[in-house]
């Protein structure tokens, strides 16, 4: 596949994925998400997508659901994410940047020879997540600021208000949901959330319950 490519709708997207689990990793659509690789099977992921269309589906393991320790049953829901950057460190590690293009939903895992695992997924059900910006109106942001506010208050941690302030809705809401300190639990809530509005509300019901725990986020910086 060209170099730039647009992902315009589900049927841009291949029906098969390398997936790589990754136990608190949220990855959302145009988000950003920089990744170490040192395993040898998942250097061997990111060889092989380099390859190709140089696609990788990020999808966090399933702590409710029983399974070996090399191959955890996962969440049945991910989200795609294209390389956008590729660096060898010299030492045997690979510095990558994943870009979000859509979520999807995991039809069946493939048996195959490969040492990393692949999928065969459905992008479908996710067809808005190819829409820019998409629902923006509908988001309380004022409700997220105050939201951020209260934490950062909490927690102690340093932000860029100007970068806040000027941050488009999308951009915002996905970015603090990435960088929240939420579990694996939460961080699929806020993946699986239907729409972008649905996904602000439920981060804000998630930062006020942790507020109300008394937690300090003392291990995020957000800026």
């Amino acid at each position: 596949m060209g170099l730039n490519v647009v992902y315009r709708c589900p049927q841009d997207c291949p029906a098969t994925i390398p997936v790589f689990p990754l136990t608190g990793a949220l990855l959302l659509p145009r988000g950003q998400m920089p990744l170490n690789i040192f395993e040898p099977r998942y250097l061997a992921m990111v060889d092989e997508a380099l390859r190709g269309d140089r696609l990788i589906g990020m999808v966090q393991p399933d702590p409710d659901r029983a399974g070996p320790a090399a191959t955890p049953r996962l969440f049945n829901i991910g989200c795609a994410g294209r390389i956008t950057q590729f660096a060898e460190t010299g030492d045997g590690r690979y510095l990558i940047t994943l870009v979000g293009v859509a979520r999807f939903h995991i039809e069946e895992e493939l048996l195959t020879t490969t040492p990393f695992r692949q999928c065969q997924v459905d992008f479908e059900p996710f067809a808005s997540d190819f829409i820019a910006r998409a629902g923006e109106t509908e988001v309380d942001r004022a409700g997220v600021v105050r939201a951020l506010r209260d934490f950062v208050e909490a927690a102690d941690v340093r932000v860029d208000w100007k970068g806040i302030e000027e941050a488009p809705n999308e951009a915002l809401v996905n970015a603090l949901c990435m960088m929240s300190p939420f579990g694996p639990r939460e961080k699929q809530a806020l993946l699986e959330a239907p729409d972008l509005k649905t996904r602000a509300e439920v981060l804000i019901a998630l930062t006020e319950i942790e507020l109300a725990r008394g937690g300090s986020g003392s291990d995020t910086t957000l800026q």
